[in-house]
């Protein structure tokens, strides 16, 4: 009898049941390479390592961060360090906020952070308490010792009314300060040169050309000086008299001096000659005398020599002969005196198409101006008759 072949096989369940390693899987087209399964881990370790790094370079980078914001506010709370050690000079005026006081502090270099002190002032009931006045803080001190002074120290400064004209010098005006008890001459020169101010035009002048730093930057007007400490009160005022001269730059004046072939301290030297031959004369007037001054420096129906030849510049005592305008071509170093802005307008809007090279005034301020010599000349010589002649000619 034949044997079963399944019986011979050991087959008692099925078809299937002699399969070459039954129950595992052999499909190569869902198991995944070894070598590959390999990199793709070793991906995942480094993506993994990447992250790590980050995160703890994260965590230490905000934790410097927030160790030098803490090493740095107790700086500034006691007054220690970060370029500390200066006097600095504050005006407090009555109804000044906190904030206000706070963003003074910070401009002088007595606190670094304004917002900080505030919270001190605030969490200590100072704030209320702050006097207006005159005040000399020392860099170096905390924030305790700032308030001390600001509660107990302030409202004793007397001011001092004075005027300062068109067209004043620094010499002039040294004068008319010492005179009124704001300072002495010696502090008052010694600020002109040497005092340090957050202004960007005083930072161009160039100051190795001029005989004094400041003169015509010190802006003619009527002021309020205090007039108790010789040397803060000189600093205070020739402060004033430049933030003054600051807030008298428009808008539309800022653009034209940003516009213009010359720069601010010519444009003030220019101003300050307009001043000088035209303070009684009218906008029109200064317009046109401005334009004969850069008709002669730049050569507009003008041949000869740039000299601008302007009277008051000869009166100037300083300079060997620089800055007289008979003597020396073009412009001189800087200006003569301090102008007005109706001067500063005009030299930066002078008359357009005004050829002119040539004026005089006669003894009513009444201006003539020429575009030939022959005609300036006829002119002089016609007032002369008149009996107005004036002295006060452009050259000849």
């Amino acid at each position: 009898m034949e044997e079963n072949k399944n019986d011979v096989l050991g087959n008692t369940g099925g078809d299937d049941a002699f399969i070459i390693g039954k129950g595992f899987t052999l499909n190569e087209e869902t198991d995944e390479n070894p070598e590959k399964k390999s990199k793709k881990n070793h991906k995942k370790k480094g993506n993994s390592l990447i992250k790590n790094i980050i995160w703890i370079l994260s965590i230490i980078l905000v934790s410097v961060g927030l160790a030098f914001g803490i090493v740095y506010a107790g700086a500034d709370f006691m007054g220690l360090g970060f370029g500390r050690g200066d006097n600095c000079v504050v005006e407090i005026k009555p109804g000044s906020s906190t904030t206000a006081i706070a963003e003074q502090l910070n401009e002088c270099g007595a606190v670094k952070i304004p917002f900080l002190f505030r919270l001190y002032a605030k969490a200590k009931g100072y704030d209320s308490q702050f006097k207006y006045g005159l005040y000399t803080f020392n860099s170096e001190s905390g924030y305790e010792d700032l308030s001390q002074m600001l509660i107990n120290e302030g409202a004793k400064a007397e001011s001092v009314e004075v005027k300062i004209p068109e067209m004043a010098t620094v010499d002039d005006i040294a004068k008319l300060l010492e005179d009124a008890g704001v300072c002495t001459k010696g502090d008052f020169y010694d600020v002109v040169q040497n005092g340090s101010f957050k202004i960007d035009f005083v930072n161009d002048i160039p100051k190795e050309m001029v005989h004094y730093r400041l003169e015509g930057y010190l802006f003619p007007d009527t002021y309020s000086f205090y007039c108790y400490a010789s040397e803060e009160c000189a600093f205070l005022a020739v402060e004033k008299m430049l933030k003054t001269l600051e807030s008298k730059l428009s808008s539309v004046m800022q653009s034209e001096i940003k516009a213009s072939k010359y720069s601010f301290h010519e444009l003030m030297t220019v101003a300050s000659l307009i001043e000088s031959e035209s303070a009684n004369g009218s906008a029109e007037d200064r317009a046109k005398v401005a334009a004969v001054f850069y008709n002669r420096l730049e050569g507009v129906n003008w041949d000869g020599p740039k000299f601008l030849q302007t009277d008051p510049s000869t009166y100037y005592p300083y300079g060997n002969g620089k800055y007289n305008t008979y003597e020396t071509e073009g412009l001189p170093p800087g200006p003569i005196g301090s102008p007005s802005v109706n001067s500063l307008k005009a030299a930066l809007e002078p008359q357009k198409d005004f050829k002119a090279t040539y004026f005089v005034t006669d003894k009513n301020a009444k201006f003539y101006f020429n575009e030939t010599l022959a005609a300036h000349n006829k002119t002089i010589a016609d007032l002369k008759k008149q009996g107005l002649w004036l002295y006060t000619d452009l050259g000849n």
